[in-house]
């Protein structure tokens, strides 16, 4: 038998030499929840090791990723202020915004800030659209996530991120951009964002679940977990309509999406490893039974293999920290 793939997993050396999966620090985003109060830092107890953070302690700690060599992170603002269309969202001085704007003085173009766009934290029945007759209205939603994008622009950003799945919102947004001389900003689209139950520790984190207007869950807008092809067709019309980056989540239940999507569109893609998958790695490392490093490293390296460009993850700074990887 002259054929023995064996040899080249003989030593630690020769397995690292022909390794087909690597992961760059420079592909890790580390995704952060901002609040109004500079210098709150409120841990969050579904997501241990993350917190709600102001502007003080959200730049030391950037500071401190940056040293490690994460260079992107993605902003979610936290806020108590809700009404029925989300306009908060839009505010110039909201807790979105004013970190976008403190990131980008500090640090200038050697952080990417990516923020996330979506009326869910900051519409009082918790949908990521606006509600017409008990149920959430696509068309009308789309001037709201357009006026809010733009105002992340306005504050810095890098990169815009609609997470909320409204049909036409990526042609919506880089219109709206493009019209106020923001030709310059990248569209990362959350393209195939599944109705996953891995989303609990998020909606604790960001205050974004639905309330009781309108319907119970997010599974008319939210891709159905069941379908696979209809995720390249989400990808390829975001790519048609602008974006500049298409996301896939969640992450590992979804290997075969990713790799669906990479195969069909030129633009990068970027996969989610979302708050469930990073609460479950936890659980399983506190009671023992997997150690928290091997855990992580065969969730980035499958993401990887499966063909994501980009990780989004909370165990980011832990990884690089830790020397996980």
């Amino acid at each position: 038998m002259s054929d023995r793939p064996r040899r080249l997993r003989r030593t630690a050396a020769l397995r690292d030499l022909c390794a087909e999966v690597r992961i760059a620090p420079a592909s890790l985003i580390q995704p952060h929840f901002v609040v109004a109060d500079d210098r709150a830092d409120r841990p969050i107890v579904a997501l241990p090791g993350i917190s709600r953070m102001g502007i003080e302690p959200l730049l030391r700690r950037v500071e401190t990723d940056l040293e490690l060599g994460i260079r992107s992170v993605l902003l979610f603002g936290v806020t108590d202020h809700k009404d029925p269309e989300g306009r908060t969202g839009e505010d110039a001085n909201g807790p979105a915004q004013r970190a976008v704007a403190a990131l980008k003085r500090r640090f200038g173009d050697d952080l990417t800030v990516m923020a996330d766009v979506c009326l869910c934290t900051y519409t009082d029945h918790g949908h990521c659209g606006l509600l017409h007759e008990g149920q959430v209205a696509n068309d009308p939603s789309l001037p709201r996530l357009a006026a809010q994008a733009v105002s992340l622009a306005e504050a810095g950003a890098d990169v815009i991120a609609p997470s909320d799945m409204m049909d036409g919102r990526v042609a919506a947004i880089r219109k709206a951009l493009d019209g106020r001389g923001f030709v310059d900003r990248a569209i990362m689209s959350y393209a195939a964002k599944y109705a996953s139950a891995f989303y609990g520790p998020f909606r604790e984190a960001a205050d974004s679940a639905p309330k009781n207007a309108g319907p119970k869950d997010r599974k008319s807008y939210q891709m159905d977990y069941r379908n696979g092809r209809e995720a390249v067709r989400e990808a390829l019309l975001d790519q048609a309509e602008g974006a500049d980056i298409l996301m896939v989540k969640p992450a590992l239940a979804y290997l075969d999406v990713i790799a669906a999507v990479r195969q069909a569109v030129d633009r990068p893609v970027a996969a989610y490893l979302v708050s469930g998958e990073y609460a479950a790695i936890k659980l399983l490392a506190r009671e023992g039974l997997a150690a928290e490093a091997d855990l992580v490293r065969e969730h980035f390296t499958a993401v990887r293999r499966a063909g994501a460009d980009a990780l989004i993850t909370y165990h980011a700074r832990a990884a690089l920290e830790q020397r996980w990887l």
